[in-house]
């Protein structure tokens, strides 16, 4: 396939050194390993190279949801591609599914949503910052996502006028509060899944859920260990992304 004008290419020298660009007939990137031609990408086959004026070789890759949802604006913590696998496994996420959400943030994890259940599927996201929605906007739009995810400012009275949810994601620092608002609008049997960033915050949710109608809960943390693999000298990097967030996960039942 070959690169296009208007269309977003990763730039890829190593592992830390790659930019995700919209590819421009006038624009260059001034780097440390050199200036990268941007126009003169144009045409040029996904997979080729180019060469910066330092002599550097610089790959031209399609991006991957990964590369646009790292690559992102944002101005709130993201939750981390390594706990993107476990909700999508956990909760069956597939094609077709019907998603809502509250809290939007950079819409990072609306983002990798979006790609698993579109086309027939469609994400429902919900904030109360008008910077955040703003921002998860334009990274929407920068992925290709934005056709199937619908952004809304936070409204209880709205969310009342879902039926049939497939999954609810939660991420706010109290999410115990919206379990009883988000029920009657889930499937039965299906999940909610909330994002807590303290033990404390886990607590009130396990609580919660027996409350309000949920049970096979779950509580986890994910972690990520990154290899150096080198011939000879292979071991684990020395750099780790530590905590990030706990998942609290519960599935509904029908409530006496």
């Amino acid at each position: 396939m070959k690169i296009t004008e208007g269309s977003f290419v990763l730039y890829f020298y190593n592992s830390e050194k790659k930019w995700l660009i919209k590819v421009d007939k006038d624009k260059k990137l001034h780097t440390h390993l050199g200036i990268i031609d941007i126009g003169s990408t144009i045409d040029l086959e996904l997979g080729s190279f180019v060469i910066t004026n330092k002599d550097k070789k610089i790959y031209l890759l399609p991006p991957s949801i990964y590369d646009f949802v790292m690559k992102s604006q944002r101005t709130t913590q993201i939750v981390y591609p390594k706990d993107y696998g476990y909700i999508a496994a956990r909760s069956g996420l597939k094609n077709g599914f019907k998603v809502l959400e509250i809290g939007t943030g950079s819409a990072a994890l609306a983002t990798f949503m979006a790609s698993i259940v579109m086309p027939e599927g469609h994400v429902y996201t919900f904030d109360i910052n008008d910077e955040f929605m703003s921002i998860a906007k334009k990274n929407l739009e920068k992925s290709g996502m934005s056709e199937f995810v619908t952004l809304s400012h936070y409204d209880p009275e709205k969310i009342s006028k879902f039926d049939d949810i497939d999954l609810v994601i939660i991420d706010l620092g109290d999410p115990w509060v919206y379990l009883d608002i988000v029920h009657p609008c889930m499937k039965s049997g299906s999940s909610v899944i909330c994002i807590c960033p303290t033990m404390n915050q886990l607590e009130k949710l396990a609580t919660q859920f027996f409350i309000s109608g949920f049970i096979d809960t779950e509580y986890i943390e994910t972690f990520l260990r990154r290899i150096e693999a080198r011939e000879g000298k292979t071991r684990p990097n020395m750099r780790m992304i530590g905590h990030t967030t706990y998942l609290g996960i519960a599935r509904k039942v029908l409530r006496n």
